[in-house]
């Protein structure tokens, strides 16, 4: 063990665990947001642990999809969309397609995750001030104009570092709330069980739901900023290992934080037939089962997810396009902050016109889902070519494993269509 370890506490070595992450913690900040949370409580609600094998299916893929962009970023030394550009015939049409893709449903995303946010703390300081319930639509609007104003001012004095020390914090206290909830409430072990079989909910929305899930789960952006996000820790080539493992660890904190908001919601909601459809409903059937203060700890868990979340999602337009012009990020261009203003704007659309934001990530998280064939196809363009890879050998589990997700996404992209042609019809 380290000098810098020894004698140290058990909660001190826990602190430097959690301080030790690598750029996997982007990744879970990209992939449980608010509309992560969203997908598992209304999923949870509404089918129980039905749809568990579409998540740990879309972890899987995920792990396999963040090993292989993390893997080519560090032999190949180039970023995802720069070398589609440079090194795929019609690259350039490919990476155009999937920074348009990914934007919309980032932005779209940003929209629902401030607006929840925004709900959960006007609610927090509704519980102990009930007056302040009549100056909702007023209230709920300040908060999300005064949380995007402070993310803005960071975003621009903000380096790598920075950002992911934030996102550690609140990603550290999103995991432990939701982990802690399952104690108050849980699903019994043959839902668990009958929850890995696969099924589709044969019921008005359940295709949407399917797709919902792969989109907040399989998030493209998480994969194309990877190698971005790489180059920022400062890892190479020496670095392998140290991202396989990133990868792994990030992939498996995603499903078992997952899986426990969505065990919460069954065992709370699912058996009294109580349906989540606003940002309320969780609290108010959560409480006479577990108490206010598992309420309270699950709120604190659902707002750190959107607190982590608004950081990735302001920077995933300006990342892409900076991966496309040259692979290097720059935070005191121009072109970065009026991005990111824009995208500031953007977020303010649901708090402004008091649109109902689960109804909105649920929509964002299938239009994510359209994107995630591109992104799959570049990736395994790139690992086949060897001048790229310099003759690294990428096993046959990882090509398997991208063919499979692949399919995968082609077959749930088909599930988000017909979900979208139910709801809009």
């Amino acid at each position: 063990m380290p000098q810098s370890v020894e004698g140290k506490s058990i909660i001190q070595k826990i602190l430097l665990l959690i301080l030790g992450f690598g750029p996997g913690i982007f990744a879970i900040g990209y992939t449980i947001g608010t509309g992560s949370v969203t997908s598992m409580i209304v999923s949870g609600s509404t089918y129980g642990m039905q749809l568990l094998w579409v998540l740990l299916l879309s972890c899987l893929f995920s792990g396999i999809l963040m090993f292989a962009y993390g893997n080519y970023a560090l032999i190949s030394g180039e970023t995802a969309l720069h070398g589609f550009r440079k090194h795929i015939k019609g690259g350039k049409f490919l990476a155009i397609l999937i920074i348009v893709g990914i934007t919309f449903g980032q932005w779209n995303s940003l929209m629902g995750i401030l607006g929840i946010s925004s709900n959960i703390i006007f609610e927090l300081f509704a519980l102990k001030f009930p007056s302040l319930e009549q100056y909702h639509y007023g209230g709920v609007l300040t908060i999300a104009i005064t949380i995007i104003t402070i993310f803005y001012s960071v975003m621009l004095v903000g380096k790598y570092t920075f950002f992911e020390k934030i996102l550690v914090i609140f990603v550290s206290i999103m995991g432990l709330s939701f982990i802690i909830s399952l104690f108050f409430v849980h699903p019994l072990p043959s839902e668990v069980i009958g929850g890995l079989m696969p099924s589709i909910p044969n019921v008005p929305g359940g295709n949407m739901m399917v797709a919902a899930f792969v989109g907040t789960t399989m998030a493209s952006a998480t994969f194309l900023s990877r190698p971005l996000f790489l180059r920022g820790k400062g890892w190479n080539e020496s670095n392998l290992d140290h991202q396989k493992k990133d990868a792994i660890i990030a992939a498996t904190l995603v499903f078992i934080i997952s899986a426990s908001i969505m065990a919460v919601a069954t065992g709370a909601l699912f058996h009294g037939g109580q349906p989540v459809t606003q940002v309320l409903d969780m609290a108010n059937t959560l409480e006479p089962v577990a108490g206010n203060l598992a309420v309270t700890i699950f709120f604190f868990g659902t707002l750190s997810a959107g607190l982590s979340s608004i950081f990735p999602c302001l920077l995933i337009a300006p990342l892409l396009l900076a991966d496309y012009q040259s692979g290097t990020l720059d935070t005191n261009s121009r072109q970065f902050r009026v991005v990111t203003f824009i995208a500031c704007l953007v977020a303010l659309i649901v708090p402004v016109f008091g649109a109902n934001p689960i109804e909105m990530q649920i929509l964002s998280q299938v239009f994510n889902v359209f994107v995630l064939p591109a992104v799959i196809i570049g990736i395994i363009l790139m690992i086949r070519n060897k001048r790229v890879m310099k003759n690294y050998k990428t096993s046959a589990f990882v090509h398997i494993g991208l063919y499979a997700s692949l399919f995968f996404s082609l077959v749930i992209s088909y599930n988000g269509i017909i979900g979208l042609m139910e709801y809009f019809n």
